[in-house]
């Protein structure tokens, strides 16, 4: 049997918008990832591009360790039943 890759639809916007943060991760209707990239912070987004894309890890590992935490405590709930 072969293994189908699974691709997710991102979705990339760019905004100028004083008021927000350089980067955003939101979900779009579909339940999807919507990255918005504020442009007025063009110069701090490029000057900082690879501490940025490094931090992918690091995120990932954060996100992990809040779905394991989360887990946990459901499966405890689970097993007071």
């Amino acid at each position: 049997m072969q293994e189908q890759e699974t691709r997710k639809f991102v979705e990339f916007k760019l905004i100028r918008d004083e008021e927000m943060p350089p980067i955003i991760f939101k979900p779009d209707s579909q339940d999807n990832v919507t990255v918005i990239i504020n442009q007025n912070f063009a110069i701090w987004l490029s000057l900082h591009r690879k501490t940025i894309g490094g931090t992918a890890e690091a995120l990932f590992e954060k996100i992990d360790e809040m779905l394991t935490a989360h887990l946990s405590e459901q499966r405890m709930y689970e097993r007071m039943e």
